[in-house]
């Protein structure tokens, strides 16, 4: 616990911002829910043959994994795209069912002698809808609310992958650098979060069915708060003219992404705004074409091969004068390269190198019958990845390669889970965990220079980011890469403060 609490005060202006966010993206989702679904729960119980479709396809919604919902939503025009739009499209989806249920059920549980003495009373059915069925229906539509509301703030932590904000983003990054610290730092105020917004609404609940008379001072404070706080929320989102970075999953790209971030911090004064774990190539890929980021690193050979699905080649100039001229095409443009190589490396327990006496790839597939390998999702996919890898060396091995998250994959091969993996030769854990990159010695994989890729338009409407940039051309070296991605994976050290102290370095002229 102490270590948590060290982490929320060396990170609290991080911190609120983040709580702030993710007090925004609920109130916001659930205000836009309970404005849809409370007429569509109205029509449900009155004409159900054309409310009933729509419950439907509210609870259909309700069976998509969170996951792939955002991957629906992210390539459609308006409503797609990275950030808090698509984030709120889909938790405002996921909270309509609850909303339009108990609508519907709080409208049909009121006693039929009550509407025959509104209707006796000369009541339209505007009248007795609003001034009697409503007002008895209440309890129970606030606790649709409250379970809407609930469900909103997990979500809202597995929103953080597509850049929405929200404590999901310390979540992300704890399991990049698999860091329980990190982890609880966002997972604990989420579920402090939820447990308040339960208790609150809970509290109104039982205050509107008690008929006290301070119910309506309740609902008032109630609305009172989420417009404080929905205030406070959307103050602390980033400007809208914000140089917008972002980054893949992993520790590396966090790390780049962060450089990318201090070095304009540096040597501009443009207000920068950090969209760091997005996931994996291909939406930070789309995430730039779009104009949702507005930078962030790729490699060459993942761009050669993974997104223009050229064929692997091993010249890294001409590599990188092929990926340039393909940017330049969709209106993105390629930096220098920032000075290191992260080629795919093939990695085994060490102690099991040295027993087999295993140094290059071309020995493996003596051994893989016998052994389990665990790969990423893109590593099985791409041109460049574990199809062409196997063909080419001729592995087989015991079963199908078990499918793991980037950055659990070293752990989980030094635990022994898995015997063979497919990491980033730059990775700081390769050393802390004892573990030996395999030789690729039929020259399989391509040259993967970092390369800072930058939206075209961008460049135009800032011109100083470019000389900004070149402070790091050839600079970042594959041994000051790997050095840093050691003291965040295996040290435990906030990645802006391990980027900052190589800044100064580089400033100093020690690289």
């Amino acid at each position: 616990m102490a270590a948590l609490f060290a982490f929320w005060g060396s990170h609290a202006a991080e911190f609120w911002r983040l709580v702030a966010q993710h007090v925004l993206l609920v109130l916001l989702s659930t205000g836009v829910a309970v404005a849809v679904g409370v007429p569509i729960g109205v029509v449900a119980a009155r004409r159900p043959r054309i409310g009933g479709p729509l419950a439907a396809l509210a609870s259909l919604i309700q069976t998509v994994p969170s996951l792939a919902l955002f991957g629906f939503l992210l390539p459609l025009p308006l409503i797609g795209g990275i950030g808090a739009r698509t984030a709120l499209v889909a938790l405002i989806l996921y909270a309509l069912l609850p909303v339009i249920r108990t609508t519907a059920a709080g409208l049909l549980a009121v006693e039929p002698s009550v509407l025959e003495a509104a209707d006796a009373m000369g009541m339209t059915l505007r009248q007795r809808l609003f001034q009697v069925e409503l007002p008895l229906a209440l309890p129970t539509i606030v606790a649709g609310i409250r379970v809407a509301a609930v469900v909103g703030v997990g979500t809202v932590t597995i929103a953080a992958a597509i850049g929405a904000g929200g404590l999901g983003d310390f979540i992300y990054r704890g399991l990049a650098m698999v860091d329980p610290t990190v982890i609880l730092a966002g997972a604990v105020p989420a579920a402090a979060l939820a447990l308040l917004l339960d208790g609150a609404l809970l509290a109104l609940e039982r205050s509107i069915a008690s008929r006290k008379r301070h119910a309506r001072l309740g609902v008032s404070a109630a609305a009172v708060t989420a417009v404080i706080l929905g205030g406070v929320a959307f103050a602390s989102y980033p400007r809208a003219d914000a140089i917008v970075i972002g980054s893949k999953n992993f520790t590396e790209q966090v790390v780049l992404g962060e450089l990318l971030a201090q070095t304009l911090e540096r040597y501009t004064t443009l207000p920068i705004d950090r969209r760091l774990n997005l996931g994996g190539t291909f939406i930070c890929d789309r995430a730039l074409q779009t104009g949702d980021i507005d930078m962030y690193v790729e490699y060459s050979g993942t761009a050669l091969t993974a997104l223009f699905k050229q064929p692997v080649r091993p010249d890294s100039s001409a590599v990188l004068e092929d990926i340039r001229a393909r940017y330049a095409a969709t209106g993105r443009t390629v930096l220098p390269p920032l000075g290191f190589n992260n080629t795919f490396a093939i990695l085994v327990r060490s102690a099991d190198a040295r027993s087999r006496g295993l140094t290059r790839l071309s020995q493996l597939a003596t051994h893989a019958p016998g052994w389990t390998a665990g790969f990423g999702f893109e590593f099985l996919e791409r041109q460049d990845g574990y199809p062409g890898l196997a063909s080419t060396y001729g592995l087989r091995f015991r079963e199908a390669p078990k499918v793991m998250d980037v950055s659990l994959m070293y752990r989980a091969l030094a635990g022994g889970q898995v015997d063979v993996v497919a990491g980033d030769a730059t990775a700081g854990l390769i050393d802390a965990l004892d573990l030996t990159v395999l030789e690729d010695d039929r020259k399989y994989f391509p040259p993967y220079d970092a390369i800072p890729v930058v939206h075209a338009a961008t460049l135009l409407r800032h011109p100083e980011i470019r000389p900004a940039l070149a402070h790091l051309d050839g600079r970042v070296t594959a041994a000051a890469m790997r050095r840093m991605n050691n003291a965040v994976d295996a040290q435990k050290r906030d990645p802006a403060v391990v980027v900052r102290e190589f800044l100064d370095a580089l400033d100093r002229g020690v690289s």
